[in-house]
């Protein structure tokens, strides 16, 4: 499994608004979810290159990158963003980072 250097300040947060606030502002929020019974979670941002960059550490290819804008919680305002839909081995790398 690769070691990944972690300039990109993931982090997860307990309350959902947080976590928007943070990827709204550039960061990268780590968003656990539960799909048909299975731990997963998004990387989402909208710091597109960010998550790319990332993203090739963990050698995803761009065209998994997925786009869905966001409405941020302190204005209301759509946002354009992108996640990463991580599981399995992959999730555990970025959890543990």
């Amino acid at each position: 499994m690769p070691k990944l250097s972690d300039p990109f300040d993931i982090q997860e947060f307990d309350h959902r608004r947080e976590g928007m606030i943070h990827a709204m502002d550039g960061g990268l929020w780590l968003h656990h979810h539960v799909w048909k019974g299975e731990p997963l979670a998004h990387l989402i941002s909208t710091d597109r290159a960010k998550l790319l960059s990332y993203g090739r550490q963990l050698g995803l290819s761009e065209d998994r990158l997925q786009y869905r804008p966001l409405k941020d919680p302190r204005t209301g305002a759509r946002r354009d963003a992108w996640h990463w839909d991580l599981g399995g081995p992959l999730l555990r790398i970025v959890a543990r980072r």
